[in-house]
């Protein structure tokens, strides 16, 4: 199964690493700072790599895939912002978080940082206690988001966030696997064509609550069918995508264990954690009419309860 930075374990990070110890990459064009700040961190065992330049540093994270960078932010060549901007862009390290560092105490600066992708600011010289609790702070969130991503692509699920401006704000390993082989993540840097961007926004317009609306693709030339499964306290949209070589889910789901496709759309909804109450809203039924779906879906999925039934859900899509 193919994984990305976002559903590894801690250890998984950093393959070639022989101790369990978190892995900062340091970039900056002073070796004076990189000496200090190398000594620091490995005094709280941490494992430390060290870059003078951007390049170097894309290099070094592309080869270890490091927990935590932290970025000088004014360097000669390729800056800090430009070197975050393009680690960003490589859905293998975009969410690793990224500390700027400068001497210059600009608000200008601090608004580019958080602009091209950075979770935070510190400037030089640097409090390293502030630093270092920061940095803690920011790898705690990180690994909360790697093990909620892992928790769903270890479930075969292929789940999209997307802005309200068409960023891919992140996906399972297995949904960038079907857009790249679509051609979506790749027409437009990390954004939705405008035909996605354009459904989501006169969704929300016409009923930010119309969960369960599909979009096909196949008119377009991908062979993708998108549908909108809710919204983030942010704003973002959460679609799931299927592919419709293998056909739609609620079809699998419908053929294998011989459902009707009412049957199949109420047993995907109950494996997305939706109430008996949430699924008659979305699939414009009544509660008493989702009951009954259930149990003829527990019956000839021969389970007894939800849980059940979801966990032959999930094994069966994930074999696709």
């Amino acid at each position: 199964m193919q994984t990305d930075i976002l559903s590894r374990t801690k250890s998984d990070l950093n393959p070639s690493k022989s101790n369990d110890r978190t892995i900062v990459l340091v970039v900056d064009d002073s070796q004076d700072t990189l000496t200090m700040l190398t000594d620091v961190l490995t005094f709280e065992n941490l494992e430390v790599l060290t870059a003078k330049d951007g390049p170097r540093a894309i290099q070094l994270a592309n080869e270890a895939r490091p927990d935590v960078i932290l970025m000088d932010a004014i360097m000669p060549g390729m800056d800090g912002f430009e070197t975050c901007r393009i680690l960003k862009s490589e859905v293998e390290l975009a969410e690793i978080p990224i500390i700027f560092m400068t001497g210059q105490d600009d608000s200008d600066h601090v608004v580019k940082a958080l602009e091209v992708g950075g979770v935070d600011f510190v400037s030089k010289p640097t409090s390293l206690p502030e630093l270092i609790a920061r940095m803690r702070v920011h790898l705690a969130n990180a690994r909360k988001a790697h093990s909620a991503r892992h928790a769903l692509d270890i479930t075969g699920r292929k789940i999209v966030t997307v802005s309200n401006s068409g960023d891919i704000i992140w996906s399972t390993p297995q949904a960038t696997k079907l857009f790249r082989e679509n051609g979506i993540q790749s027409e437009n840097g990390e954004k939705v064509p405008w035909v996605i961007l354009s459904w989501l926004l006169n969704l929300k317009d016409s009923d930010p609550g119309l969960q369960g609306h599909q979009l096909d693709l196949s008119e377009t030339g991908k062979s993708i069918i998108l549908r909108y499964i809710g919204s983030t306290p942010e704003g973002d949209y959460l679609l799931g995508v299927s592919d419709q070589q293998n056909g739609s889910d609620e079809r699998r789901l419908a053929d294998f264990f011989d459902l009707t496709i009412r049957e199949s759309e109420v047993l995907l909804w109950i494996t997305h954690g939706k109430s008996n109450k949430e699924v008659a809203e979305i699939l414009s039924l009544s509660p008493r009419t989702v009951n009954k779906h259930l149990e003829q879906i527990f019956t000839k999925l021969g389970v007894e309860n939800r849980t059940a039934a979801a966990t032959k859900t999930v094994r069966v899509l994930w074999q696709h």
